[in-house]
C-alpha cells in the first residue's frame, strides 16, 4: 500500500492505471475509520475486482465546516486508519494537506467552488448552509485527482450522496456513483466518526434517533399518514431524552429530495439531533 500525499503524484498514478485499462474504485473519507467506512472501501474493491486499484483518501476538508462547528476537534487518527486500509488491501491512500488542496487560501488567492442550488437547500443545507458548498467543492478537485471509474459514498449521508449525484451528472463526470447501505451498532445506532464524542448517558440518549425512525415506521405501516403528524411522533421521541434536542426531521422523495406531505412507504424519512453538543444525523426508507 503507498501513501502519497501529493496532488501530482496520484495524479500521475493514476494516469499509468488507466492506460494500463485498470478500474479504479474511490473512497472519500475525512477518517478515523469505522466500519461503515471499510463496509465502503470492500464494495470499491468488488466492484473493481482484484486486477483494479482501490483508493481511499483521508481529508478533513475545512470548506464544509461552520466557524461554529467541529472543525478543530474532529476526530483524527492516521496511524489507525492506515493501518485498518493495509488490513483491507486498500492500493493507495491519499493524504493531502489544506496548502496542497488549497493553494493560496490563506492569503485570499483560492476563490473557486462548486455549488448544487436545488436539492443541497433543504435539510444539511438550511442548516449548515455552507456545508455543500463545501463537499461539492473538495469531491469534485478530489475527483479530478483521483481519476476514478468509480465512487462509493455511504446511505447514512443520503442527501450528500444526492447532491453529489446530480453534480456528476451536471458536471459530466466520467464515473459512477455508488451508494452502501447504512452500518449500524448492535443496538442500532448509526456508525458515525463523531459517535466517539458520546460518553455514558449520552450514547445511550443517541438511539433516540433510531427509534423515531422506527416509531415512525409503525405508525405509516397500515396507511399514509400527514407528514404534521409524523413530526409530532419525533418530537415526542426526541424529547424523552434529557439531553437530545431535534434540529430538522423531513419527509421527502428519495429521488428528488422534494417534502412530501403524505407519507407512507417508500417515503424517505431524515433527522438530525444534537445529544448536547454532538450532532447526529440518520435516515431511513420507510
Amino acid at each position: 500500500m503507498r501513501v502519497l500525499r501529493s496532488i501530482a503524484a496520484m495524479q500521475r498514478l493514476a494516469q499509468d492505471w488507466r492506460r494500463d485499462s485498470a478500474r479504479i474504485g474511490f473512497v472519500p473519507t475525512m477518517g478515523y475509520l469505522h466500519a461503515g467506512h471499510l463496509s465502503l472501501v470492500r464494495e470499491a474493491r468488488r466492484r473493481v475486482g482484484r486486477a483494479g486499484k482501490v483508493v481511499v483518501s483521508i481529508y478533513v476538508n475545512p470548506t464544509q465546516f461552520a466557524p461554529t462547528e467541529d472543525l478543530s476537534r474532529y476526530p483524527r487518527d492516521l496511524k489507525r486508519d492506515l493501518a485498518l486500509c493495509r488490513k483491507e488491501g486498500v492500493d493507495v491512500v491519499f493524504v493531502p494537506n489544506d496548502a496542497t488542496m488549497y493553494p493560496g487560501k490563506a492569503e485570499g488567492k483560492y476563490s473557486t467552488y462548486v455549488v448544487e442550488e436545488t436539492l443541497a437547500v433543504r435539510m444539511e443545507g438550511a442548516s449548515r448552509p455552507t456545508h455543500f458548498r463545501g463537499v461539492t467543492t473538495i469531491v469534485a478537485k478530489l475527483f479530478n485527482i483521483v481519476l476514478p471509474d468509480l465512487a462509493v459514498f455511504g446511505a447514512k449521508d443520503w442527501q450528500q450522496a444526492a447532491v453529489i449525484k446530480r453534480m456528476v451528472a451536471d458536471l459530466n463526470f466520467p464515473l459512477r456513483i455508488v451508494v452502501v447501505p447504512i452500518v449500524r451498532e448492535a443496538d442500532g445506532l448509526a456508525l458515525s466518526s463523531r459517535n466517539r464524542y458520546l460518553t455514558g448517558r449520552r450514547r445511550a440518549q443517541a438511539l433516540v434517533l433510531s427509534r423515531a425512525i422506527a416509531q415512525v415506521r409503525r405508525v405509516v405501516r397500515p396507511a399514509p399518514v400527514s407528514a404534521g403528524r409524523l413530526r409530532r411522533v419525533v418530537q415526542r421521541v426526541i424529547a424523552a431524552a434529557p439531553d437530545a434536542r431535534l434540529d430538522y426531521v423531513a419527509f421527502f422523495d428519495p429521488e428528488t429530495l422534494l417534502p412530501q406531505t403524505r407519507v407512507g412507504r417508500g417515503t424517505q424519512m431524515a433527522l438530525a439531533v444534537f445529544i448536547g453538543r454532538t450532532r447526529l444525523i440518520d435516515n431511513a426508507r420507510l
